[in-house]
């Protein structure tokens, strides 16, 4: 009853206003609608603002993209020391949360499938194409699936951090957190102080080894050349001395056969000849056989030899590097996924096509208590030297157990933590997740593993749809770039490596388990896929960016 007695008073005063008090408040309920929409804007902006830390920063070991808050912040050692507000991946082609690294830094990029766009410091973690740059920011998730910083932000984080360096993008707000645990890395003082020395060491062990490896090949070869030509030496030989005795042997005959005295003294002058000749073809033949004998044994012996210094020099460099990956931070990653351990180490060895090469050598099963269990994703982090060894921390960016519980579960082949626990290095990590590694984890990353209860469509979907392309009528647009690719052979943990073929090329594309979907291709090699209509022509691109 009241509310109907509410709404005939307030027709009936609408009535009595008339028509131009009702169009001024329309008009004043409209701006009043405006401001609303403005302040909630502004309140989204507000949400996420620019800063640095009020101290000396040190060098940045990790950052942290928040999707819910479109906020990134970069933590060295003792904190964080920047923080900006960034722009993720719009509804259906969200940014991936998961667990990366830096592969690859390109000051000036350019698009080379948006209409040569700007991406200007561009700092890629996926190689199908998600990256951290600098762009523009409505205050709200716009981009293609990329991470867009501010431009100005972007510039001066470009040059402070490096290849390796850890990327957690996560679905909501997170930050490291001081953690302990006895299943932790704890370095060896002395290793660490003789790792350096050691590497030294090692190196110039290999070089020796590599040197004399090269030696002993080059004199098993010569001396497999000399057992080669002696096979003809002998034959010759052989026949110089059948010529002889078979002269011998006609002269013989001819003494015996003759009848008077002249063809009897005759015989016998030929006989004479013959008989030294043979004499000397023999004694050839059989010191050219003795010497045949000692030099195939000297050939077998340094083809032994040589297959004794390869084993030595293969030996050696392995020794080496792996005294020189000691001395540089360590990676490992457990998969509840997969039942695996696997450890990387950046190489340093600058890749022709972008990035640089990771040294991927410790893969081992590892045990994990309650395997049927969620164990969530957390990302312990070497974050500096401490009394103990290192000081550790914590991100937890997906449910499951906590940290602790975690790693509780956790058992690590000893054999593993000998080789690598000893000269554990600040900046290193230990990652624990249900999550298998992504099929982007190759030679040229460290670790990629996405959340797979969180939205990917930035992940795997690395071309704008049919339907986007027709509707642009400047053709791909190029408001952002966020859709660079490579086409590239991998290694593959999950074996999910998909070869796909355009028109009569047919290239390797990573870009996730689940992009292609289940459809083909059509007569002129077109390819649709399963969610948004992407599109294979016949046009080809060599592999890289595209």
């Amino acid at each position: 009853m009241g509310h109907r007695l509410a709404t005939a008073h307030s027709n009936g005063a609408m009535r009595r206003w008339g028509l131009p008090a009702i169009v001024t408040l329309a008009a004043v309920a409209a701006q009043v609608g405006l401001t609303t929409a403005a302040t909630a804007r502004e309140a989204r902006r507000a949400a996420a603002v620019e800063a640095t830390a009020p101290r000396e920063a040190g060098p940045p070991i990790m950052a942290i993209v928040s999707i819910k808050s479109q906020q990134v912040t970069f933590y060295d050692a003792d904190g964080w020391i920047m923080r900006a507000p960034v722009s993720t991946g719009i509804k259906g082609r969200e940014t991936p949360a998961g667990v990366f690294a830096v592969i690859e830094k390109d000051k000036d990029h350019h698009s080379t499938l948006y209409d040569d766009a700007w991406m200007p410091n561009m700092q890629r973690i996926t190689w199908n194409g998600v990256a951290l740059h600098g762009g523009p920011l409505p205050g709200y998730p716009a981009s293609h699936g990329c991470v867009r910083m501010p431009y100005e932000f972007a510039e001066r984080l470009f040059d402070k951090t490096w290849i390796g360096m850890r990327v957690i993008v996560s679905p909501n707000d997170a930050a490291p957190v001081e953690f302990s645990h006895p299943a932790l890395l704890v370095p060896n003082k002395d290793a660490i102080a003789a790792a350096p020395g050691h590497a030294q060491a090692a190196a110039r062990e290999a070089a020796d080894a590599a040197r004399v490896a090269d030696e002993a090949k080059k004199a098993a070869a010569t001396a497999a050349r000399d057992v080669t030509s002696l096979a003809a030496a002998l034959q010759k030989l052989q026949k110089a001395k059948t010529k002889a005795d078979a002269e011998l042997a006609f002269a013989e005959r001819s003494l015996a056969a003759a009848k008077t005295d002249q063809a009897k003294a005759k015989a016998e002058e030929a006989k004479q000849k013959a008989a030294p000749a043979a004499a000397d073809a023999a004694a050839q033949l059989d010191t050219a056989k003795a010497d045949a004998t000692a030099k195939r044994d000297a050939a077998a012996a340094a083809k032994d030899a040589a297959k004794a210094a390869e084993t030595k020099k293969a030996e050696t460099a392995k020794a080496a590097t792996e005294a020189k990956l000691a001395l540089e931070p360590v990676s490992i990653y457990i998969s509840r996924s997969t039942q695996k351990v696997y450890v990387r180490r950046n190489t340093h060895k600058p890749w022709p096509d972008g990035g640089e090469v990771f040294d991927s050598s410790i893969e081992a099963p590892v045990t994990i208590r309650d395997p049927d269990k969620p164990i969530g994703t957390h990302i312990f982090t070497a974050m500096a030297r401490s009394d103990a060894g290192l000081r550790w921390s914590v991100v937890t960016i997906d449910g499951g157990d906590n940290a602790k519980d975690a790693l509780d579960r956790v058992t690590i082949p000893q054999d593993v933590l000998d080789r690598i626990g000893p000269t554990a290095l600040p900046r290193s990590s230990i990652v624990v997740s249900d999550e298998p590694l992504s099929s982007e984890t190759n030679y040229r990353t460290e670790f990629v593993a996405v959340l797979s209860n969180q939205p990917q469509g930035g992940f795997i979907t690395r071309k704008p749809s049919m339907e986007d392309r027709i509707a642009r009528t400047g053709g791909w647009g190029s408001e952002d770039d966020d859709g660079f690719g490579f086409f590239q052979r991998s290694w593959d943990p999950q074996g999910g490596t998909t070869t796909r073929r355009r028109g009569a090329q047919q290239q390797q594309y990573y870009g996730g388990p689940t992009y292609y979907g289940d459809q083909g291709y059509g007569q002129s090699g077109q390819y649709y896929g399963q969610s948004s209509g992407q599109y294979y022509g016949q046009q080809t691109r060599q592999p890289g960016l595209w």
